[in-house]
């Protein structure tokens, strides 16, 4: 991630490029490079429809010229979850759309708008970051199924899949259209930088040489099999795991959607009266 100073200074290019070189789940770094948003780095094209599927573009506030990408999951027929340092105003203005259950970036599904934003209280950027969760309201409905929240990760070891609108290729910053998928794996916290992971973020490791999410993932979903083969919601993109040049050198942190399960509830349920 980078910092908020960061992203508050005037943007220039060697700026740009220190901060992609320790970014994993930044939001703008990569169009602030090319002009392109990056996610799963090496992954392949989508092999299932994913109806909770969720994205949304975002404004750098640093550089209005800037376009960037977010992921997010439905977890209620009327609200997806992403990441906080996806809707902070101090780092992005999302542009007020939500696309829902597309394998397409840019077309299909459902898109509904922006109805109102919830933070969580303790989110605070930094590495990592703290709390990093937040809950967008669509202004309607949808008629796609949400994804069904884990009661618990699954152990390290454990297999995940990872999910995002990105490039397939480092080097070329390449913005696919089709959604793409990686084959990963819960992660022991030993595994990531000493600290960084635990109780609410989940250490997060690849199971194919040379890929990660990456820069435009942030808010995306880490799902795993639960009862009777269907997809749970156990992670959110929240940033790297440890310090690294580029995205395909560590392990990934996840915000532990399970470890926010009651205050994802109680924030829906409060606001739907509204």
């Amino acid at each position: 991630m980078f910092s908020l100073n960061s992203v508050r200074r005037r943007v220039t290019a060697r700026t740009r490029a220190r901060a992609c070189a320790v970014a994993l789940a930044a939001v703008v770094c990569a169009t602030a490079t090319t002009g392109t948003a990056q996610a799963i780095v090496n992954g392949k094209d989508s092999t299932e429809r994913y109806s909770f599927m969720a994205s949304f573009p975002v404004t750098a506030v640093a550089d209005p010229s800037v376009k960037g990408l977010c992921g997010a999951s439905l977890v209620h027929p009327q609200w997806v979850l992403t990441a906080a340092h996806c809707v902070d105003p101090g780092l992005v203005e999302p542009d007020g759309t939500v696309r829902i259950g597309s394998e397409q970036r840019t077309s299909g599904g459902t898109v509904r708008a922006v109805g109102r934003i919830v933070t969580h209280p303790g989110y605070a950027q930094g590495r990592p970051n703290r709390d990093d969760v937040a809950l967008i309201r669509l202004d309607r409905p949808v008629a796609e199924k949400p994804v069904r929240i884990a009661e618990r990760p699954g152990r390290p070891g454990t297999p995940t899949r990872l999910l995002g609108f990105g490039t397939v290729d480092l080097t070329r910053w390449v913005f696919p259209e089709r959604l793409q998928q990686l084959e990963a794996r819960r992660g022991a916290d030993s595994e990531c930088a000493p600290g960084w992971a635990g109780r609410t973020r989940l250490c997060t490791v690849s199971r194919v040489p040379d890929a990660m999410a990456c820069n435009g993932d942030s808010g995306g979903p880490q799902i795993q099999r639960g009862k009777g083969g269907r997809w749970e919601l156990i992670g959110t993109t929240s940033g790297p795991g440890a310090p690294s040049p580029d995205c395909v050198s560590g392990p990934g942190l996840y915000s532990s959607v399970p470890a926010y399960a009651d205050w994802i509830h109680r924030t829906i349920t409060s606001h739907d009266d509204r």
